[in-house]
């Protein structure tokens, strides 16, 4: 398919789904996060194994939500962007396999709201994050306020909410908000290598275990052992679980579906 503000590319089991806006620095208006959910169709209807979401050009990964849109919205059409905008990063959080977000720059509000909603967060060494919303007046409003504290913990979530500090990469991974810091130049190699170490893995038990991690955020412990016993078992008599464990035995390197 074929969108003025976002590309998709797919090779090897890995899609790149690419914001591309650089001129904006790739705010998500209404165009681009219509273009965005239809690139998750393409990416689920290929045999998409890694998801990698990142920005074109040198300055943003997505610097926010479209401010120029949104200021003279009332209270309904708000609430209209604000389901629009959960609908679609959510999307990410549950998408069907591991996501990687390629923080390659500025990562303010509803971008740094689609870099939460990924598996994993690689940002280069120029990344600045931060929920800025509270000096426009307004808060977080694609999610930033649950799968903020849930990822850095409550009284560091509040600080950058209340007080919309920016966080370089450094602080950013300082604070367990990214898990790696790379060179500019590096981002693209490293993450893709990650992405092809990954879609070597059994898709199916990949799939599972993200499942099962997400329900740390979703229930209560016990519920959440249950849903692990469930899951674990059910992987047994799949191809990759045969596999996996007769390359195991015979002291070879699995050869996954």
């Amino acid at each position: 398919m074929d969108w003025d503000t976002v590309t998709l590319d797919h090779d090897d089991g890995v899609t790149t789904i690419t914001i591309d806006r650089p001129d904006r620095l790739n705010a998500l208006n209404v165009e681009t996060l219509d273009a965005l959910d239809e690139a998750l169709d393409e990416a689920e209807a290929q045999d998409t194994r890694v998801l990698v979401v990142t920005g074109a050009g040198e300055d943003a990964f997505v610097a926010g939500a479209d401010i120029a849109y949104m200021k003279d919205m009332g209270v309904e059409a708000a609430q209209a962007y604000a389901e629009r905008g959960h609908a679609v990063i959510n999307r990410v959080d549950t998408f069907p396999a591991p996501v990687i977000a390629a923080v390659n720059g500025y990562a303010f509000g509803g971008g740094c709201e689609l870099a939460l909603a990924a598996d994993l967060r690689v940002a280069s060494e120029r990344a600045v994050l931060g929920q800025t919303e509270i000096d426009l007046g307004i808060v977080p409003g694609w999610g930033g306020t649950q799968r903020l504290a849930r990822l850095v913990g409550d009284e560091t979530a509040r600080r950058m909410v209340f007080f919309g500090d920016r966080v370089d990469a450094e602080d950013a991974d300082r604070l367990g908000l990214v898990g790696d810091v790379v060179a500019h130049d590096q981002l693209d190699s490293f993450v893709r290598d990650m992405a092809d170490e990954l879609a070597a893995k059994p898709a199916f038990a990949l799939r599972t275990a993200k499942e099962a991690l997400d329900q740390v955020h979703r229930t209560n412990l016990e519920a959440g052992l249950r849903y692990e016993k469930r899951v674990w078992s059910g992987l047994f008599g799949t191809a990759d679980q045969e596999e996996g464990m007769t390359a195991f035995v015979e002291d070879r390197e699995p050869e996954f579906e």
